[in-house]
């Protein structure tokens, strides 16, 4: 964790993600020699960090070999698809690192909430995603999803400092508006999410993410700490476990999770 003098603080957290960021060179340089295949999928309500911490993960990656996909709302042609069609084709070739900023994972939270699909389009995308995941991961894909979990204050704070920051105006979206009114509506909708979807084949990860600093670093922690690179720093990259953690269903009734 990052405590103490706040400018002290900075510079720990800049040195700690420098040295990070050299092991995600690491694990890039051999992810290309052995012509392997990562994908990591974020998902989170809004406000909760996911856009700044895929741009400290990806910063220092090869621009060739690094790809970061959000997909925009579905066109009308793609509304006729199979679900997964649009996300399939984005998926990592030989040698890629691609990062999911949202993901399928649509369908059983914002979509779902939202109205933008009916309860039976939503079964049938948890009838269909653990195997398509496991089909992804035997295929040797390295798949790690991670939700970003974030408190309610946190979020208002975040939304509301989107309103007036210059810098962050192309966040802003009718949706935002909306994410504080349904607050229950998305936990209800990630709980049922976490239950379905949470397999031994591909787990869910939490990062708690109230803090951006101490959420970026562990996250690439995580990362790291779960795959195989030459001059692994193994004492840099063991991640802290109350903040990044697997699922249990236990957490959902004792504040591990925010309710």
């Amino acid at each position: 964790m990052i405590h103490g003098h706040p400018e002290k603080e900075n510079n720990s957290y800049r040195e700690q993600l420098r040295l990070l960021q050299i092991e995600l060179v690491k694990l890039q340089r051999e992810t290309i020699r052995n012509r392997d295949r990562i994908l990591v999928i974020l998902e989170g309500r809004d406000g909760a960090g996911k856009d700044g911490t895929i741009k400290r993960i990806v910063a220092h990656l090869s621009p060739r070999e690094t790809r970061v996909v959000a997909l925009p709302k579905p066109s009308d042609r793609e509304q006729g698809e199979w679900y997964f069609q649009r996300h399939v084709e984005h998926l990592p070739a030989a040698s890629e690192f691609v990062l999911f900023n949202r993901s399928w994972y649509n369908r059983a939270g914002v979509e779902k909430v939202m109205g933008f699909c009916t309860p039976r389009e939503v079964e049938e995308f948890f009838l269909q995603v653990n195997d398509l995941e496991s089909m992804l991961i035997g295929s040797g894909i390295h798949l790690r999803k991670f939700y970003l979990d974030i408190s309610r204050p946190e979020q208002k704070s975040r939304l509301d400092a989107r309103q007036t920051d210059p810098l962050k105006q192309w966040k802003v979206s009718p949706i935002d508006q909306k994410a504080l009114h349904h607050w229950k509506d998305y936990s209800e909708a990630r709980d049922t999410m976490f239950m379905r979807t949470h397999t031994a084949t591909c787990p869910w990860t939490i990062l708690q993410a109230d803090d951006k600093k101490v959420a970026r670093l562990e996250i690439i922690r995580d990362i790291l700490s779960r795959l195989e690179y030459q001059d692994k720093d193994v004492s840099l990259v063991t991640p802290d476990r109350n903040a990044v953690f697997d699922f249990n269903p236990v957490f959902l009734g004792n504040g591990r999770i925010a309710p």
